[in-house]
């Protein structure tokens, strides 16, 4: 009878081996320790295997050659406009300049062509002033130099204008005039004068010349 026991026993245990492994693959056990046979309690369990890292935690971006690129053609842009300021400025001043020296040249050609004028000149009564207001020139005493072709050929005209004192002293001139007139055509230089809008001058045509 004892010995009857004693000889199940071991029957029992080598049938719970397999019965454990169908248990395990039923159920989906994810270590395999869980599954493995009781009497191993020191056995060592396979580790899981790491999943990749969820890149929604991380904060912050790294550069990006986009970015880089996007930075680098904001500079050029920026680096281009002024560059293309700087050089309307140049273009500007170059154009003013230029301006300044064909009125340089004019005024020359004008001023030659009145030295040689004996009295008052062939044109006095071809050529009319008008004074602006001072209100409308922040205080720049300016005249108007109407300066009309009455001949039937194209002419250019030389213009003196002098401002004189409350005593008739000629305190400054100015010379204008406008060059190549078609028959009947009118031009309007402008005298301006450096002197202060006090005290009062008089401004009168000196000489002008059609030639």
């Amino acid at each position: 009878m004892s010995a009857a026991k004693v000889s199940g026993r071991p029957g029992i245990r080598r049938r719970r081996g397999p019965l454990l492994l169908a248990v395990c693959a039923v159920t989906g056990v994810l270590t395999l320790a869980a599954c493995g046979d009781d009497g191993d309690d020191g056995g060592t369990g396979a580790s899981p295997r790491p999943s990749a890292p969820n890149s929604s935690h991380f904060s912050g971006e790294p550069p990006s050659s986009m970015a880089s690129g996007a930075a680098s053609k904001k500079a050029e842009a920026r680096k281009s406009a002024s560059a293309a300021a700087e050089s309307a400025s140049e273009r500007a001043h170059d154009f003013e300049a230029s301006v300044a020296a064909d009125v340089e040249r004019d005024r020359q050609e004008f001023t030659k062509q009145l030295d040689g004028v004996d009295g008052r000149g062939n044109a006095v009564d071809d050529v009319s002033l008008t004074g602006k207001p001072l209100a409308e020139t922040d205080n720049v005493r300016v005249l108007v130099v109407h300066i009309t072709n009455k001949t039937d050929k194209t002419a250019s005209f030389a213009v003196q204008v002098d401002f004189s004192d409350a005593d008739g002293k000629v305190v400054e001139t100015k010379v204008v005039g406008a060059k190549d007139l078609k028959a009947g055509e009118r031009a309007q230089p402008l005298a301006v004068s450096s002197k202060p809008p006090q005290p009062h001058l008089t401004a009168k045509i000196a000489k002008a010349q059609r030639y």
